[in-house]
């Protein structure tokens, strides 16, 4: 039977574009917003309508980037203060009247294609660009050389924002230094290994050979930064090379953000690309899709092992899709550290040792983690797969914050047999919020028993302690230890998980001390 859709309302994925730049010389590589456009045009040129397909954007959406989002990686060269727009001024997008720049969040990308998809589906837009870049190897290059590099223009205007502005972290988690992701997510991985029972070293040596997977996948790969194909046990033994960063991570286990690396991806209705001539054989559909997000700060989490959201949302996902995971043929989790994976194994049945293999790229500690940006290469590269095998069907899913924000995405060449309907989010997301976990002491003084914790360190070793425990009344209370090297040291070598204490508090902090 025909299909009898209005087809100026079905949307399909049309082009994808990335690049990785390795030039040497800061002042000849390009700027962020310049390695974006490369990868724009990369885009339009994979449609086969080219400079066409440019001129017949109406939306432009531009992934924010890491030196807008967080004082670790801010620019010093300056900043775009409207990006989309700077971007649509070098692709000639003079049609491109909705100009969106985003929050942060490695979700972001997936997030706006669900949108963009239900915009064509309300025939609010016709022809949608995503696209992000970050060339925070070449900032770090400049600034150890010594050079001063102009990244600084005004487009003019200001861009409309898709997302949530909201910080991550709370006060009491700022107050006690986790403000960021290399100090949340060694959390969540001591977690994961005192819910498995695991040593110190069994637990290494089992994220070592799960990432390891992920660096093979990397070497295979022409656009990946580390190449190197790295072994299990190169991954999970410290060496000056390979230091903690944040216990139990050493540097192999981080996602890499110092790297230039951009992608875009390319939306129409069918309507349109069938107007600019762009074959049948570049569609690509979203068969199945979903956001939710876990409480917002960690420490009001039930554990620190698990996400609703993550099990919700892939639930979700499948359903839409009318799927299974058996029907997956390519899957890519987002690999930020691998307490996103386990977590995400674990809530969506993946064996970690799934012979499909868990990354089509390489991952972000292999690939490349390219500020909030991953997720596009990842779309842009299951667009590949999927077009490379037709009639399969992919997995992507998404990571925002810190196990907190989720979306995933199934795609494939067939199109589906009903209209692009995701369920609104509000219908499951309400019972995410109710389920909250215990209550959380900020003043918290007496005895107390480490839940999980993380040892930072710096170049000369371990610099301090993060952890969250239980009161004897059950409530959680966050805590440092005292910045004594030989306990730090200890709480690399030795298991705290559960470790008994007293706690105290003194101006704004509280300090734990194990017996």
């Amino acid at each position: 039977m025909a299909d009898t859709r209005d087809e100026s309302r079905i949307p399909i994925l049309v082009g994808c574009g990335q690049l990785t730049q390795r030039e040497k010389d800061p002042t000849r590589a390009l700027s962020p917003i310049d390695l974006t456009a490369d990868a724009a045009r990369r885009a339009a040129e994979d449609t086969g309508a080219g400079s066409a397909l440019l001129a017949a954007l109406d939306t432009i959406v531009m992934i924010r980037s890491f030196s807008d989002t967080s004082w670790r990686f801010a620019s010093p060269f300056g900043r775009y203060k409207n990006p989309p727009r700077s971007l649509a001024n070098r692709l000639g997008a003079s049609a491109a009247h909705r100009l969106i720049y985003t929050y942060a969040g490695g979700n972001m990308p997936q997030w706006c294609v669900n949108r963009l998809f239900e915009m064509i589906t309300r025939g609010d837009c016709e022809a949608a660009l995503i696209a992000g870049g970050e060339t925070l190897a070449t900032q770090k290059a400049a600034q150890r050389a010594g050079l001063t590099l102009d990244w600084s223009e005004d487009a003019g205007g200001e861009p409309e924002v898709w997302g949530v502005a909201k910080r991550g972290w709370n006060d009491m988690e700022d107050r006690h230094r986790m403000a960021g992701a290399i100090f949340a997510y060694p959390m969540f991985e001591n977690g994961i290994r005192g819910h498995l029972g695991r040593t110190i070293p069994d637990h290494l040596a089992a994220t070592g050979r799960l990432f390891a997977h992920f660096a093979a996948v990397a070497k295979a790969n022409p656009l990946a930064d580390r190449r190197a194909g790295y072994s299990a046990d190169q991954i999970a033994t410290v060496s000056a090379d390979n230091p903690y960063i944040g216990f139990p991570y050493t540097k192999l286990m981080n996602a890499n953000a110092f790297i230039d690396q951009a992608a875009a991806i390319v939306l129409t209705s069918v309507a349109k690309a069938k107007a600019l001539g762009i074959p049948e054989d570049k569609w690509v559909y979203l068969h199945g899709c979903a956001d939710a997000h876990d409480h917002w700060y960690v420490s009001d989490r039930h554990n620190f092992h698990s996400s609703p959201a993550m099990r919700t949302v892939a639930k979700e996902t499948f359903a839409m899709a009318e799927k299974s995971l058996a029907d997956m043929a390519h899957l890519d989790l987002y690999s930020c550290f691998p307490s996103a994976v386990e977590i995400a194994c674990k809530e969506m049945g993946i064996p970690l040792d799934d012979p499909r293999g868990l990354t089509i790229t390489g991952g972000l500690p292999y690939f490349g983690g390219p500020g909030n940006n991953y997720v596009t290469h990842s779309i842009a590269e299951m667009m590949n797969r999927v077009r490379a095998q037709p009639g399969s069907f992919g997995l992507v899913t998404a990571n925002g914050n810190y196990v907190t924000k989720q979306s995933a995405g199934i795609y494939s060449t067939i199109p589906p047999e009903r209209a692009f309907a995701p369920r609104d989010p509000a219908n499951y997301q309400a019972g995410i919020d109710a389920d909250r976990g215990p209550v959380v002491a900020e003043i918290a003084e007496g005895d107390g028993t480490i839940e999980t914790y993380t040892v930072m360190h710096e170049r000369k070793g371990p610099a301090y302690s993060i952890l969250f425990g239980r009161l004897g009344d059950g409530r959680r209370f966050m805590a440092n230890t005292p910045d004594d090297p030989a306990l730090l040291a200890d709480m690399t070598g030795c298991d705290y998980l559960g470790a008994k204490g007293r706690v105290q508090h003194t101006d704004g902090v509280n300090i734990f001390v194990p017996e």
